[in-house]
């Protein structure tokens, strides 16, 4: 067997202003160095003009400004490979998509080629297909390089992102060694637009199993002085979230019983939720955007947490809270339903769903899952558990080629 040597892309990485961006592929890289392997990982980057990153401020979109060239967190280094923006590239990538992210894709190779040629890479691995995707520059690599390459998909690529191109999309699936999605409802997504799934195999995210673990939860509760049972929210505020929701299921939930609201997590949508929460005077507490490292102590707080996601590629959220003792009361979108599994309940999305959704949590509440349990199961998701797994799929491609 060779040694294994990785050429990685990936448009999901840490960042100056948001060390916490692409957390799940900082997990899988500390792994493979801590067994030793190889690797260089390229972050695609863009690089915008002014005007660009303006209309990207106003739109609430994040903005990439520091003019280093690598990041380095976890002793992991992301080189910066920058595209160049301007508003025609933007209005092009609207437009014309598959044709302004072949362009990119040489201007890539042309910046990388010499710098990657003789290395003695085995395998090229993508982490999203977003814009533009990192799939794409992978095939091109592997076509110069003559090497496999292995695309990665996390859930808002595909469910958002192919359909602009589908074409595209399918072209780089197909071509590749193998593509890993992250649940089964996002590999049955990839399919609908047309990808065989030949080559398809499924591996979820992991957790921080050191991290997410149960704590003093009375002492938590009285820390944040919370009195009564707790249900929580951990997530982004947004729509896709169903965060637009909150209050109204927050108030079906209060007109059966007495209960304390916690929302971890910010976003455009919080201003709004507040107001609403307050107008219906629910004891809610919004903690806005805190450090990863401080969630597990949030979660811990909680009798149960909600995702009313309209749609998720997988949920490693479920996990977290499961790893934490909580149970999770979920909609039946996207991964959701795959990551709750036994330990909450999913309800089913369409007419009433708030009310649905209030309903199983006061029925996990009257009848409290055991929380040895949803711990026990949290461990099937530790880090090493998945790497390892996904290792053994790049050594059966690094063998047959």
């Amino acid at each position: 067997m060779p040694d294994k040597n990785f050429l990685i892309f990936t448009n999901l990485f840490p960042y100056f202003n948001d060390t916490q961006g692409g957390s799940f592929i900082t997990n899988r890289l500390m792994i493979f160095k801590s067994l030793n392997i190889n690797f260089n990982v390229y972050a695609l980057i863009p690089d915008d003009t002014f005007f660009v990153k303006m209309l990207k401020k106003y739109f609430g979109k994040k903005i990439f400004d520091d003019p280093k060239t690598n990041f380095e967190i976890h002793e992991i280094n992301y080189n910066f490979i920058t595209i160049h923006r301007n508003l025609l590239n933007v209005i092009k990538e609207r437009t014309i998509r598959e044709k302004i992210f072949l362009k990119y894709s040489d201007n890539i190779l042309n910046q990388l080629y010499d710098q990657v040629k003789n290395r003695n890479y085995n395998l090229i691995i993508a982490h999203g297909m977003y814009d533009p995707p990192a799939g794409l520059i992978a095939k091109y690599f592997s076509e110069k390089l003559k090497i496999p390459y292995v695309v990665n998909c996390q859930g808002s690529d595909i469910n958002y992102k192919m359909r602009l191109s589908p074409e595209l999309y399918i072209d780089v699936l197909e071509n590749a060694a193998k593509v890993i999605f992250v649940s089964n409802a996002i590999l049955e997504k990839a399919k609908s637009f047309g990808y065989s799934g030949n080559n398809a195999t499924v591996s979820p995210n992991g957790v921080d199993l050191d991290n997410f673990k149960p704590l003093n939860k009375e002492k938590i509760k009285l820390d944040l002085e919370l009195r009564n049972e707790v249900v929580g929210f951990v997530g982004n505020l947004l729509p896709v979230k169903r965060a637009d929701k909150l209050p109204e299921i927050f108030e079906k939930i209060s007109k059966h019983r007495k209960v304390d609201f916690l929302v971890v997590g910010d976003g455009p949508l919080r201003k709004d939720i507040e107001k609403r929460c307050k107008e219906k005077n629910i004891n809610v507490i919004f903690t806005g955007k805190i450090p990863y490292d401080d969630i597990p102590k949030y979660m811990n707080a909680m009798d149960v947490m909600i995702l009313p996601s309209r749609n998720e590629g997988f949920g490693a959220v479920i996990i977290e809270a499961q790893a934490c003792g909580v149970p999770v009361v979920g909609s039946d979108n996207g991964g959701i339903p795959e990551a709750i599994g036994d330990g909450g309940i999913i309800v089913k999305d369409g007419n009433n769903f708030e009310m649905k959704l209030a309903e199983a949590v006061l029925k996990i509440l009257d009848n409290p899952l055991n929380k040895d349990i949803l711990r026990q199961r949290a461990l099937n998701y530790s880090w090493d558990n998945i790497v390892q797994k996904e290792l053994e799929i790049y050594e059966k491609i690094i063998f047959h080629n």
